[in-house]
């Protein structure tokens, strides 16, 4: 499948749309080892194509090389260590347990009413998402496995490697007897198809951006749908006074430096005073090849250090670089995450248990961490197979958004003959 510009984007639009609709009506009442059975042939085909795999995504990577960055690269590049990456989280997702049909409450009314709340599937979900093209296994699985149909819209630069895996994934569904319409892709590059798909309000159930803040916010502006927000990670990792400075700089550096291009790689490093002449030259050290950009005094502690703009403590680079920041305390450090942070992931390193638990309650965002590496926020590490996003909101769903985040729920009530006076 390859971007065709033949298309009429609103008739494109509204058929997969259609098509959506009626497999979401099936996909809600699978069983489980239907949809078990899916995800394991999708993984298996996902295995066998990887050669063909390899090859769409070195024509995405090929078009990219000359105008994206190395962090870029990395994120859409595909081999064979992530391929099986993708297929083991299919199977690591069946092996959850289906979150339709669970009961969430259930009482008993005065008049004799029974009443019970369940999960149900959200519906159709639009996912319009950026570089990763691992995002589309990732997210069409959790739609399967909960009950619901996507409609799936990569960036233009991966729509190669997108287009093979789309295919895998309806293989599966196709193996299993279920419809293929549960995974549909846009097939086009008509920047008009976003808008449609955001403004499909008889189609869609929920609409979920991933990637750039550029993206974020043309969803969150244009959608008629509802959104699930996953917002840039400006994380930040904020080394105590009372912190063990060996532990601290392996979290540091694994934080910032084991990808760099992910949303939960630590993007500003802030230090408290007491500890930073002895921490940031080790730090420095660690990781010779990120830029750190900091402030007067981490310039002054080391000349590694180049003077940061003010514009860099609010900025998620995606690269190898990392704004550092001085503080006098857990007071000054508290207030500069809140003040620059975007919201998703931030940690402290402490070995004072106070200090700890005040940061974690007063820092408002998705995930707060403790001793430990900002590049956990991650559905994966979270135990929930994979992650469609994380949610930097707080409606619906907060942090890694996985099976039971796609649900909703609705109420059954048996009654004996009851009438209302």
């Amino acid at each position: 499948m390859t971007s065709r510009k033949d298309l009429d984007p609103a008739a494109h639009i509204a058929e997969l749309g259609q098509r959506a609709r009626a497999a979401a009506q099936l996909l809600a009442s699978a069983e489980t080892r239907q949809k078990n059975s899916a995800l394991a042939h999708a993984a298996a085909s996902l295995r066998d194509a990887s050669g063909a795999i390899i090859a769409a995504n070195k024509v995405d990577l090929d078009a990219c090389r000359a105008t994206r960055p190395a962090a870029f690269l990395d994120r859409l590049m595909l081999d064979d260590q992530r391929i099986e990456a993708m297929a083991s989280a299919l199977e690591d997702i069946a092996d959850l347990p289906d979150p339709v049909g669970r009961e969430l409450a259930r009482f008993n009314r005065p008049n004799g009413l029974e009443i019970t709340r369940i999960a149900v599937p959200l519906g159709v979900i639009a996912m319009i998402y950026e570089s990763r093209p691992n995002v589309g296994a990732d997210a069409s699985a959790l739609c399967l496995k909960s009950g619901n149909a996507i409609i799936l819209r990569g960036g233009s630069e991966s729509l190669h490697s997108s287009s093979e895996i789309v295919a895998c994934m309806r293989a599966g569904l196709k193996a299993a007897g279920l419809p293929e319409d549960g995974v549909q892709m846009v097939d086009t590059a008509d920047r008009k198809a976003v808008t449609l798909l955001l403004g499909a309000t008889d189609h869609v159930d929920l609409a979920i951006p991933r990637g750039g803040r550029g993206l974020v916010e043309l969803v969150r502006d244009q959608a008629k749908v509802p959104t699930l927000l996953h917002l840039d990670g400006n994380c930040h990792s904020y080394v105590h006074g009372d912190a063990d400075i060996t532990q601290a700089v392996a979290i540091v550096t694994n934080a910032k430096m084991r990808r760099t291009g992910i949303c939960g790689a630590t993007e500003s490093i802030v230090i408290d005073a007491n500890i930073a002449p002895a921490f940031l030259p080790m730090l420095a050290d660690s990781m010779p090849e990120c830029e750190l950009r900091g402030d007067a005094a981490s310039v002054a502690i080391d000349k590694r250090v180049k003077p940061a703009d003010h514009k860099d403590y609010g900025t998620e680079f995606l690269d190898a670089i990392a704004s550092v920041k001085i503080v006098t305390g857990l007071d000054e450090a508290i207030s500069l995450v809140r003040a620059n942070s975007s919201g998703h992931t931030d940690a402290i390193i402490t070995e004072n248990s106070d200090a700890a638990k005040r940061f974690m309650q007063e820092v408002d965002s998705a995930i707060v961490m403790h001793n430990a590496s900002t590049q956990f926020a991650d559905g994966g590490e979270f135990g929930m197979g994979a992650e469609i996003g994380i949610a930097t909101g707080k409606m619906h769903a907060r942090g890694p958004v996985g099976l039971e985040q796609l649900t909703s729920y609705k109420y059954l009530v048996h009654g004996s003959g009851q009438t209302r006076p």
